[in-house]
């Protein structure tokens, strides 16, 4: 690289590092888009954790979220990539399209979109938001991203969250899954269940939500049923309905105190 070329980067750089957009919160995003956090959301919005799983009702507020902090990341950080994947393209575009819009409300602070099309965004200051299918085969081609979005997360496959997790490891980039419950099964049910303290977890049903009328949750749950409602709007681990067996009972066949008869396998 000659030194003409590497003048003109560092210009490029200090130009996007100089950008109104850069100081911005998240907070302050979702002021801009209209948006008044409810204290779980706030509580997300202003985390450092670098993994979080996001147990919450239907209505809840999770993808706007979300949607924000996507925007945040790709105005903020130059150069940033933030991936979206959901169990089909479509509902990954559904996420998408709220970024698009949130970032729309940030207004002239922030940095131009160089493209903008059914599937990528580019900003000025070098930031891509991507949104993609639910296939482990699509997201290979990627590598090193900031920020990973799992929408519907209780219902995307296991092999595709097999595949996200290296991504993330050079980059030390962020992972938030968010869903309501699908089965207790799955990576979503596993990490919300022994995820450990590397996750902040944060549950919200039905009734910590504001926006949703008591009187129609009632009729809800006597239109659906119960296994339904406690999953959709509770945030209840359910066995699926042909399952043989109840999920606690197998939990409950295992014991960890046993020794092997030839000792504990290293």
């Amino acid at each position: 690289m000659n030194l003409a070329t590497l003048e003109r980067r560092l210009t490029t750089l200090a130009a996007r590092l100089q950008s109104p957009a850069a100081s911005l919160t998240a907070m302050e995003v979702a002021r801009r888009a209209g948006i008044a956090p409810d204290p779980w959301q706030a509580d997300v919005l202003t985390s450092n954790a670098r993994q979080i799983v996001l147990l919450c009702s239907r209505q809840s507020g999770k993808s706007t979220t979300t949607a924000i902090l996507a925007t945040h990341q790709a105005v903020s950080v130059p150069d940033s990539l933030t991936l979206i994947f959901s169990p089909s393209l479509r509902q990954s575009n559904e996420l998408y399209l709220k970024v698009r819009s949130t970032l729309a409300a940030v207004g002239g602070d922030a940095p131009e979109a160089l493209e903008e099309n059914a599937t990528t965004l580019r900003l000025a200051n070098g930031s891509r938001v991507i949104s993609l299918p639910g296939s482990e085969k699509t997201t290979r081609g990627y590598s090193a991203p900031n920020l990973v979005i799992e929408d519907e997360a209780a219902r995307v496959d296991d092999d595709l969250y097999q595949a996200i997790r290296p991504m993330l490891a050079t980059s030390r980039g962020r992972h938030v899954m968010l869903s309501s419950p699908f089965g207790a099964r799955g990576h979503f049910h596993e990490v919300w269940q022994r995820g450990g303290p590397a996750w902040l977890r944060v549950k919200v049903t039905a009734h910590d939500v504001p926006r949703i009328d008591p009187v129609w949750l009632a009729a809800e749950r006597a239109a659906i049923g119960d296994w339904w409602f406690q999953q959709e709007y509770l945030c209840l681990f359910r066995d699926a309905i042909d399952s043989a067996f109840r999920g606690e009972d197998i939990d409950a066949m295992a014991d960890t105190g046993i020794v092997p008869l030839f000792g504990r396998v290293a």
